[in-house]
């Protein structure tokens, strides 16, 4: 399978600082191990590879002691432990490496923050950098293809989206038969995995509400009676799925402002592959009816994509007056604000609500559309 050469590499490779930990976040089946072997071919260093989800690799990590771990480094420079969140006190084991064997690099991949950054948190403070990998972006892709490939290959990351394993297969049948096997076999795994989880069925009817609510306010009060579980249920699934990277929340902006909308949230999937496969259509577009959809949850994950690889510090909403005026997404960064309206196609008529106007005047305004979203995201 034909490799990507992803955007972080060589901030990643910068950031190898002796007795530091760099950790690699990002769903399953993203690319962290295959971003991993690939970077180990550039490093002249003799590294030593791990996997947390081994039972030896448990096994020998759990005798806590500085002279246990320089026998299992050897003469080794480099530690790298995929899927650390596996093994138990990871973070204290990581703080008594770093802290003792000078000049050690270390390395740790995971697929769910909820052990993985509670771990690491306070034993590693000020002792860790920290990368997410997403599913590929268009960025990435640029380096590959010319614009008139991009412009052909859009409807098909619109549908299938930019799992890095799709490469592989040529025909939609085999595309699709991937993304339903990652969703009932990977989707919710670490989730699974987790103490006191036992109801997927719940949390898969869950994720197909939300996929149906693409752009729309969600109610929790709601999602909770549709399903016939309590409120309290919703939230903790939601904050789960968002800390397997499955999907994340958007919030609405105001500067207390009575007639804006901020207690309400949109959610938003990280990849669209994943999003249609759990309503199971993988229709082209011209038997779809949710492209405004499919547009806006493509776009705004690569924005998401474009900010993190970018370094950009920036908190992002969307804005709602109780009159319905609207934007699809506001970014607050540097002591300006930017509106963004996203269209699959522009009208005449897209332009900047009056109340919007009235009450941050000096913000930028743009419409985002087929013609020019490459500017926004590459």
């Amino acid at each position: 399978m034909k490799y990507i050469e992803r955007v972080i590499s060589d901030r990643f490779l910068k950031s190898m600082i002796p007795n530091k930990v760099l950790v690699l976040l990002g769903p399953r089946r993203v690319g962290k191990t295959s971003f991993l072997k690939h970077l180990t071919t550039t490093i002249k260093e003799p590294i030593l590879q791990l996997n947390g989800e081994d039972i030896a690799t448990v096994e020998v990590l759990k005798q806590r002691t500085v002279e246990n771990y320089k026998r299992l480094m050897g003469k080794n420079a480099i530690l790298i432990i995929d899927e650390a969140q596996k093994i138990p006190n990871i973070g204290l084991i990581l703080k008594l490496i770093v802290d003792e064997i000078d000049g050690i690099k270390v390395i740790v991949t995971g697929s769910s923050m909820f052990d993985l950054t509670n771990q690491l948190g306070e034993p590693l403070t000020g002792r860790k950098i920290t990368f997410q990998l997403y599913p590929i972006a268009q960025m990435e892709y640029q380096k590959e293809e010319n614009l008139v490939q991009t412009k052909s290959n859009l409807e098909e990351r619109l549908i299938y989206g930019s799992y890095p394993e799709l490469l592989q297969y040529t025909s939609n049948e085999e595309k699709t038969a991937y993304l339903r096997e990652l969703v009932s076999s990977y989707l919710l795994k670490d989730i699974l995995e987790h103490d006191g989880i036992r109801n997927s069925g719940k949390m898969i009817d869950l994720l197909r509400l939300i996929a149906f609510q693409i752009g729309k306010e969600v109610s929790l009060d709601e999602l909770a009676k549709q399903l016939g579980i309590s409120r309290n249920t919703v939230e903790r699934y939601l904050d789960l799925l968002s800390k397997v990277f499955v999907i994340y929340k958007l919030q609405g902006y105001s500067r207390n402002l009575r007639k804006e909308v901020t207690k309400s949230h949109k959610w938003y999937f990280y990849d669209n592959g994943i999003r249609n496969a759990l309503i199971a259509n993988f229709n082209p577009f011209n038997l779809r009816n949710d492209i405004g959809e499919l547009w806006e949850n493509y776009l705004l994950s690569e924005r998401i994509k474009y900010q993190q690889y970018n370094g950009m510090v920036v908190n992002n909403y969307f804005w709602r007056t109780y009159q319905q005026q609207e934007i699809d997404w506001i970014e607050d960064r540097g002591g300006e604000l930017y509106a963004y309206e996203l269209k699959w196609k522009t009208d005449k008529k897209d332009k900047i609500p009056s109340a919007w106007k009235e009450a941050y005047p000096d913000s930028k305004f743009e419409v985002m559309s087929s013609d020019n979203y490459l500017d926004w995201i590459c």
